[in-house]
């Protein structure tokens, strides 16, 4: 029953995953629906016998799926810990550090300050201590989600910009003292360890222990990777040594008395900086711990609590509310002090204002100790989500700014042929014209006729095998693209002179000139350096097709 839970767990959090991306928003949102649905808040109270098997409240299963949540989320820190560029922060300087400060000092007083002065409006502390609580409730309000703010600048393509690389260093100054104030909470609130030190006494070790991992562990972990990379099997040897330090850190914080997820953090930091850990190594254990066990950390994050029970409108407004004006002062305040134009500051609150995973893991900790009651959970939780779904709109408004068109957008299961037949470029465009135009609701002349207008104007073959015949067209109102793989090639006039195996039809409307250039690069992106020969072999249906447009998009960064 426990592996019929997990996998109930994984599939449902994965394919909702899946439907939250093709939405636009970031995969937790539907990791986390996914385990609202197979909790006590829909699946316990249509079929309470099934969740009560499936998801026991107690037992050998609930316990096995506590250390497989405590792995997932040990490993997704250690990810996350990995994304950090602590050389960044220095080469930002005055902007970063204003920003990063006020951004952490105006929503936790906000925070701690109305936990305090007004526990009614938030619920109170309950059994809690009530500085604890305001305490926590201040540091909740203060996080930031480096890999959700991380995302979003990529997908803007933002992320090596003034304003990316501010935010960016904001955020991860944001994470560090974020972690670090939260590890103090833990401690003040008494949970389990297994020595006898006091409070100061493990605020004093946890602060060792960070000092400890960015200076001579770092040093130490930048020349022992080359060995390891040297004298063990690629890349096994990289990721046994990177997820052992993991661990081992994460049970050293454990036994100080903060969580283990701090020191898996704080392994990742250490470990990221080097220049010896390859972007193969990351991405392998990212795509690991993202595909399979994030979704079943989050897909549990709603196995035991009933959401529409706990659900607390008025305080969903309220955390939302103050969340959302504390970041938008605090970092957008920072930015103008900082020098920065207003649109471009408030730009950087709304980045900032992304909660994501970290916010729902500092309140279900804060659960599990009894810092916070249900009702409030379900409120962070609600206010996390809809901070990191409306991060990149909101930038995107603010700035004016687009997200970029992709090929699979515009790519309609009718508009592949992956065989096609005519010997010569005229040939080829008429074939390419006669697929695309259901999709285009044009006559097929029509659209051949203004693609070797174009073509006569100069050739559209790219080179390495790749051409993109397009046109611009009046009569359209969203883009157009259609793809033919052809295995004996057609000569497109290629400046290496190689003939077109793989063409890319794009039409696109008169009126937005920019979609045009965008999906040219994205063709260039997805089909050029010596990947269009291998689409031929590997490539015979749409749904393949489909699966390389996602592969090589998401190997980019854009994904």
């Amino acid at each position: 029953m426990f592996l019929l839970g997990l996998a109930a767990i994984l599939v449902a959090a994965r394919l909702l995953g899946e439907l939250a991306l093709r939405l636009g928003q970031p995969a937790v949102l539907g990791e986390i629906i996914a385990g609202v649905l197979l909790g006590p808040t829909a699946l316990g109270a249509a079929l309470p016998d099934l969740h009560a098997g499936l998801f026991p409240e107690e037992g050998a299963a609930r316990m096995l799926l506590d250390g497989v949540r405590l792995l997932a989320v040990t490993l997704f820190l250690l990810v996350a810990g990995l994304e950090v560029d602590l050389q960044r922060v220095l080469r930002q300087g005055r902007a970063a550090t204003v920003v990063s400060l006020s951004g952490i000092i105006v929503p936790f007083l906000v925070g701690a300050g109305l936990a305090w002065f007004a526990p009614a409006l938030i619920g109170g502390p309950g059994d809690a201590d009530p500085v604890v609580h305001a305490l926590f409730l201040g540091a909740a309000l203060s996080i930031s989600a480096l890999p959700i703010i991380a995302k979003t600048l990529l997908d803007l393509r933002l992320y090596r910009s003034d304003i990316g690389m501010v935010v960016m260093a904001s955020a991860i100054v944001d994470d560090l003292v974020g972690w670090i104030v939260f590890a103090v909470i833990i401690a003040m609130a008494g949970g389990e360890t297994s020595h006898d030190l006091s409070i100061g006494g493990t605020i004093g070790a946890t602060l060792a222990f960070v000092a400890f991992m960015v200076t001579v562990f770092r040093w130490l972990a930048h020349r022992a990777l080359p060995l390891v990379q040297a004298y063990t099997s690629w890349p096994g040897g990289v990721l046994s040594l990177t997820i052992a330090v993991a661990l081992a850190c994460a049970a050293l914080t454990e036994w100080i008395g903060v969580h283990a997820i701090f020191g898996a953090f704080m392994a990742g930091v250490a470990l990221g900086d080097s220049r010896h850990l390859r972007v193969t190594t990351r991405r392998t254990i990212d795509h690991f711990v993202s595909s399979a066990l994030a979704p079943i950390f989050f897909g549990s994050i709603g196995l035991y609590v009933d959401f529409a029970a706990a659900f607390d409108p008025g305080l969903v407004l309220v955390v939302l509310a103050i969340a959302t004006v504390g970041k938008l002062v605090g970092c957008g305040g920072g930015a103008r002090l900082a020098g920065m134009p207003p649109r471009h500051a408030l730009a950087i609150g709304f980045a900032m204002n992304a909660r994501g995973a970290m916010e729902i893991i500092f309140a279900l900790l804060a659960q599990s100790l009894g810092i916070i009651d249900e009702p409030l959970f379900v409120a962070l939780v609600v206010m996390a989500l809809v901070t990191s779904a409306f991060s990149g709109p909101a930038m995107m408004r603010v700035l004016r700014q687009q997200r970029p068109r992709q090929l699979s957008a515009f790519l309609a299961p009718s508009a592949f042929a992956p065989r096609l037949t005519a010997p010569d470029r005229p040939g080829a465009i008429a074939e390419l014209a006669a697929i695309a135009a259901e999709s285009a609701r044009l006559p097929a002349a029509t659209i051949e006729l203004a693609v070797w207008a174009r073509e006569q104007m100069m050739p559209t073959g790219i080179g390495e095998s790749l051409a993109v015949p397009h046109a611009a067209l009046d009569t359209l109102d969203r883009p157009v693209v259609a793809v033919g793989l052809h295995h004996e090639g057609v000569d497109f006039d290629c400046p290496d002179g190689t003939r077109c195996h793989v063409l890319c039809l794009l039409l696109t409307p008169s009126a937005e000139p920019n979609v045009q250039l965008e999906l040219i690069a994205h063709a260039a992106q997805c089909f050029g350096g010596g990947r269009a020969v291998e689409l031929l072999s590997s490539v015979t249906s749409y749904t393949e097709l489909l699966a390389h447009l996602r592969a090589e998009t998401h190997d980019d960064g854009h994904g």
